[in-house]
């Protein structure tokens, strides 16, 4: 289906990006990944379906080289047709007390790092007519909680941000969207899972079991699997009028 593609997917040495990028490959596209876990044993799982898959090392906080690893892509694997913006990190305290830095990290890498992809992947993308943009926002662009102030306001600019690309490329063959995962069990909420464990005193299940309660009404988390499929379909040629869009995969967490 997506042979002869190229995508690039950041963040996607665990998670939800590593499972994006696996599809993507099993699919005939070829792939760069990137990310700052393990990726010599993510590379290895790519490559059981892309033997040319590569890596690249980008900070995602620093536009020269996310300028750099798009243009990297473009050389080694002739082309970007396929954008999954990804990379995210997390930090939860009030505004009060919420660190300086964290909320500077956490806009320059959820947010300002899909607007440095996009805008280095765009001109290849309209020389050829053709693209897919996917940003992986969250639910959290489009309800808040309590002490992420920095998640929620760069996801919510995410989406934004995706609404104006699409808008811009609207009468071309690029389409751009965004979607907007609840909980996902990826390493960054079992970090969340293992606090609400030790601060209530019981066991994983029981602290997955609440922290879904909370929010997510079908008790069931998202999987990386699942999100991966919606990509796909979004890079398909039936999703080619889906533009600007903000697709939840939440379990009713935003129907409520």
């Amino acid at each position: 289906m997506l042979a002869g593609k190229t995508a690039l997917v950041t963040g996607s040495t665990s998670g939800i990006g590593l499972g994006i990028a696996l599809r993507l490959a099993q699919l005939g596209a070829r792939l760069m990944i990137n990310g700052f876990g393990d990726a010599e044993g993510a590379l290895a799982q790519v490559r059981a379906h892309d033997p040319k898959a590569v890596y690249h090392g980008a900070d995602m906080s620093r536009p020269d080289q996310i300028a750099e690893m798009v243009r990297s892509c473009e050389s080694q694997l002739g082309s970007c047709d396929i954008l999954v913006n990804n990379a995210g990190i997390q930090h939860v305290a009030n505004v009060e007390n919420f660190p300086v830095e964290r909320w500077d990290a956490i806009i320059a890498i959820n947010l300002s790092s899909a607007f440095h992809t996009m805008h280095a992947a765009l001109p290849g993308m309209k020389s050829r007519n053709w693209g897919r943009i996917v940003n992986v926002a969250s639910v959290h662009g489009l309800v808040a909680s309590a002490g992420k102030s920095a998640y929620v306001a760069a996801k919510h600019g995410v989406i934004g941000l995706t609404k104006a690309a699409a808008l811009e490329n609207a009468t071309t063959g690029i389409t751009v969207n965004a979607i907007c995962p609840g909980w996902v069990l990826t390493p960054l909420v079992q970090k969340q899972v293992d606090a609400r464990a030790a601060a209530d005193g019981v066991d994983d299940a029981e602290a997955k079991r609440r922290l879904l309660a909370e929010k997510q009404p079908s008790l069931q988390f998202t999987t990386p699997e699942e999100l991966a499929e919606l990509v796909v379909f979004l890079c398909s040629p039936a999703a080619q009028n889906v533009r600007g869009v903000a697709w939840n995969v939440d379990g009713g967490w935003t129907a409520q």
